[in-house]
């Protein structure tokens, strides 16, 4: 967990930049809607019915209709009207019904997490999101290089919650107990949770989370979390500790559906964050605890065995004379299975 300055003012410019970004969201959502019509529609669709269902006009839907063709969609036209033949494997912002309004899309970036730190210091709601194909400068902890290649599934969440800064950790278990959740659930992969923040499969990194904080004295202003889950990327030849869902399951997976899934479960988790049954299901997907640890804290190596966490996410290890010693931040190594 990362701490960052206090946010300002909104200025001009960003009041103008935030009119912009609604426009782009309106945008979004009409061709959200006109994408739903034509997957629904079992023939051809006509320009006229469409106009009539979205209450704009043929001109409109027909500068839709190329934009997305643009982006990828192959789209048949016709007499009849339009046809949707096929759709690319890209996380845009209409292919989420319900959160387009929400989602700031890049199909290369530095970093979604520099992009989200921009958007909350100017008050962009709980929940938005930014989502990458590719990120150039992706970071994990510690600042560290995350790799972020074509296929995997990589973006930042704003969230707003009421706590206590001390608190703060929380927000990356409940993250990570998504993400394990999301590929339970989807796949019945046995995805577990490694302290602080990794997701692992068969003992193998599958997701990296990063949060980053700004906070008062008393109180959080924003939490942004950063996730990045390998998914159709290959990533072993790169990190021998690490894997992807595709390698997982020997065969892509649909990353729009895993998506809309894990930002429900999310979602469905928020509520959760100052409960003790936060708590209970990390434990119950850990990895870590009942393991002898090294974890690197603060430039301090601390050798023990990982017996439970605390009220704030800390890792609370005993030592072999039988001392605890909670740490709150570091690297964690597991020692022996």
């Amino acid at each position: 967990m990362q701490s960052r300055g206090i946010s300002q003012p909104m200025g001009r410019l960003t009041k103008i930049s935030a009119l912009v970004n609604i426009r782009k969201a309106r945008v979004n959502e009409v061709k959200g809607q006109i994408l739903n019509a034509l997957r629904v529609c079992r023939g051809y669709l006509s320009g006229q019915t469409l106009s009539e269902q979205l209450g704009t006009s043929r001109v409109s839907i027909w500068k839709h209709m190329r934009s997305l063709k643009k982006d990828g969609y192959v789209i048949e036209a016709s007499p009849r009207g339009y046809r949707l033949v096929s759709s690319p494997d890209l996380l845009l912002p209409y292919e989420f019904p319900d959160l387009e309004q929400r989602i700031h899309y890049f199909s290369q970036i530095g970093s979604t997490m520099d992009a989200a730190r921009e958007l909350a210091k100017k008050g962009a709601r709980e929940g938005t999101l930014v989502i990458a194909e590719v990120q150039t400068r992706g970071r994990g902890r510690l600042s560290r290089e995350w790799l972020s290649s074509q296929g995997g599934i990589y973006f930042t969440i704003i969230l707003r919650p009421k706590m206590s800064p001390v608190y703060a950790p929380r927000v990356n278990l409940m993250a990570a107990i998504a993400v394990a959740a999301t590929i339970r659930k989807a796949f019945g992969l046995k995805a577990e949770l490694k302290w602080p923040n990794d997701v692992l499969i068969a003992g193998r990194k599958v997701c990296g989370i990063l949060a980053e904080m700004d906070a008062e004295m008393d109180a959080v202003n924003f939490v942004n979390v950063g996730i990045g889950v390998n998914a159709n990327n290959s990533v072993a030849r790169f990190e021998k500790m690490a894997t992807s869902l595709k390698d997982a399951l020997g065969r892509k997976i649909r990353r729009k559906e895993f998506l809309c899934l894990l930002i429900t479960e999310i979602e469905r988790r928020q509520p959760l964050l100052m409960k003790a049954d936060l708590l209970k299901e990390w434990k119950r997907l850990s990895a870590t605890l009942n393991k002898e640890v090294r974890v690197m804290s603060l430039g301090e190596e601390v050798i023990g065995q990982a017996i439970d966490i605390d009220v704030t996410g800390a890792l609370i290890l005993k030592g072999k004379n039988g001392s605890l010693r909670s740490v709150f931040v570091g690297d964690c190594i597991h020692l022996r299975e």
